[in-house]
């Protein structure tokens, strides 16, 4: 069973991404690279989401972990 995915912040990390470029978004919290993974998740039985940049910009990725529109901020943090 996986473990439960640790707060790294309660507000989003803006960040600038490259159009087409694949990133590896942290999942489990534990990451000392947040929001991007750096292997912490190993023995959670979370994994990272890969996933490619829309567009060159900078954008709010969620630090909560609990957004329902991974890995981007959805406003989940307000209620927490």
């Amino acid at each position: 069973m996986a473990e439960e995915p640790v707060v790294a912040q309660t507000s989003p990390y803006q960040v600038d991404l490259v159009e087409g470029q694949t990133y590896w978004y942290c999942r489990c919290g534990r990451s000392k690279s947040q929001p991007f993974c750096d292997g912490s998740h190993e023995g959670t039985g979370l994994e990272p989401l890969e996933f490619v940049a829309p567009s060159t910009a900078t954008f709010n990725l969620c630090g909560c972990k609990a957004t329902d529109d991974e890995p981007w901020c959805d406003g989940t943090h307000n209620m927490i």
